[in-house]
């Protein structure tokens, strides 16, 4: 038998792309509310397209208020009977959901390859992760009620939580599916309804979830999807009244933005948020595991991740040698067409977000820094927004580009002399999410660890989600944490019960008995 190459992979994922894209610009993207696909009120829409050659993907409803209004209220309407179903009927029904998604997994890939420029090797695996995350939290619908038994002398004393009821999901266009599933799964499990608002730029595979969702047999109006502008259907999501929570990945000037706009109706909210990770690379660490995962940690998924590790804190005494061989490592990383299982960095989602990293070349520039490779756009397939991987040398912890987030296949480097000044530069920025240690003294590990103002720490390892863990920042990079119960902990209220043994004294008000 021949061995199949990349070549004919490539063309694989093209012939697979060619009915799927036909019947999207046929049918377009409407909104799912209340079990249906219906075109906004106002009959307003937008194009989407793709960041490969700028081609029109679809014609896309635009949602203003008075789609999510549908939307909200039909979220309302069916929160009751969702909250009530038993809890083994919720967990079948979402592992129907996962079944979906498994089935259309290949599907799904190649669509978010094309609507994000995301490279096929990792939205394979994202598509296979989001049906991880339905059956994750599948699997856990029959606990999240669970408390605690505190019993006192005189009172025992019991907890259970209760679904908080309809909640909000606004997520990204980097990761999309994968990252609305992460957002949405727990809700569902959890009893709570869900109108769930997509990124603008990526709209496809939210499409195709919230069929796979009604196709399952998931109740008309637990999920009800509303395309939309931020500005215009993110802003109704945040202040209508029936929403009780908002769960947002994105920006952390969004963030900020939402937190007001959900402030009158006094919306609970969970963001995760961005991010300017370092990874600490010690003179003792094994330099070749530490220069994998360095490669990989900010130039997969094209740099747009939160969780990248865009600072490169290493030490002095192994810096000059250790950067020679990162220099040419991001020399030989592959950029091309998302649909070629080869390419490792594929077009970045639009035009407004390349020229915004294209901006950090001028800024290293003017900073003093050196770009040691890339600092130019690509010339890549099809003429879209493609750019070359970036290495930044010579940079010190003050400059912009060791500050402000890039979110593109964009490293700084920043050499340090000790514990102590490592420590300093990786906590002396705004942000807090994650942060990366290499060193073989685990004592060392564990401080550096500890003294890190960050939400999730990974020691001599790349970022690997265990999903029973949480998940999230501190400072400017979010508030809550995802995975397992600390999900839940966001999308239920915790309800307090005590029952009297009976033989507790009630003060006697107003009597003339002591």
């Amino acid at each position: 038998m021949d061995k199949v190459t990349p070549k004919d992979v490539f063309q694989a994922n093209r012939e697979r792309a060619g009915p799927l894209l036909k019947q999207l610009r046929a049918d377009g993207i409407g909104h799912m509310i209340d079990g249906r696909v219906v075109a906004s009120i106002s009959g307003d829409s937008f194009e989407t397209r793709s960041p490969i050659d700028g081609a029109v993907l679809a014609t896309v409803a635009r949602g203003k208020v008075e789609d999510i209004d549908r939307a909200a209220t039909a979220a309302a309407l069916a929160f009751k009977g969702w909250r009530d179903m038993p809890a083994a009927m919720r967990k079948k029904l979402l592992h129907r959901v996962a079944d979906a998604i498994e089935d259309r997994a290949d599907d799904i890939a190649v669509l978010e390859c094309i609507d994000t420029g995301q490279a096929h090797r990792f939205m394979a695996k994202a598509a296979i992760r989001a049906a991880e995350n339905f059956r994750f939290f599948a699997d856990r619908c029959a606990e999240a009620r669970d408390g605690l038994n505190t019993p006192g002398d005189e009172h025992w004393n019991i907890s259970t939580r209760m679904p908080i009821g309809p909640v909000g999901v606004i997520t990204p266009w980097n990761t999309p599916f994968m990252l609305s599933t992460w957002k949405i799964a727990p809700a569902l499990a959890a009893g709570c309804t869900v109108v769930h608002k997509p990124a603008e730029w990526s709209p496809v595979t939210a499409d195709l979830l919230a069929k796979l969702v009604k196709q399952a047999g998931v109740p008309d109006g637990v999920l009800s999807t509303v395309h939309g502008i931020g500005e215009e259907a993110g802003k109704a999501l945040t202040e209508h009244p029936a929403i009780k929570a908002i769960g947002f990945v994105g920006e952390s000037a969004t963030g900020s933005a939402i937190m007001a706009q959900g402030a009158p109706t006094l919306k609970r909210v969970h963001f995760e948020l961005g991010g300017k990770n370092p990874v600490i690379v010690f003179d003792d660490a094994d330099l070749d595991r530490a220069l994998d995962a360095v490669v990989f940690m900010i130039y997969s998924l094209n740099g747009e991740r939160c969780t990248s590790s865009s600072r490169l804190l290493v030490q002095h005494g192994i810096a000059d040698k250790f950067i020679e061989k990162l220099t040419a490592r991001v020399k030989a990383l592959k950029v091309g067409h998302p649909l070629d299982p080869s390419t490792e960095i594929g077009p970045l989602i639009h035009e407004r977000h390349l020229a915004k990293v294209c901006s950090y070349f001028d800024v290293a520039r003017n900073d003093g820094a050196i770009i040691a490779v890339g600092g130019k756009p690509h010339d890549g397939p099809g003429g879209g927004h493609y750019v070359q991987p970036t290495l930044v040398t010579g940079a010190h912890a003050k400059m912009r580009i060791a500050q402000e987030e890039v979110f593109g296949p964009f490293l700084t480097v920043i050499p340090f002399r000790d514990e102590d000044e490592a420590i300093e530069i990786a906590n002396g920025v705004q942000y807090g999410l994650t942060g990366y240690v290499w060193t073989g003294d685990m004592g060392r590990a564990l401080r550096v660890a500890d003294a890190l103002e960050a939400g999730m720490i990974w020691l001599n390892s790349e970022n690997v989600r265990h999903l029973p863990t949480p998940f999230g920042g501190m400072k400017s990079s979010g508030i809550g944490r995802d995975g397992g119960d600390y999900s839940f902990d966001f999308y239920m209220e915790t309800k307090h019960v005590s029952l009297a043994r009976g033989t507790h004294r009630i003060q006697k008000l107003g009597s003339t008995s002591s």
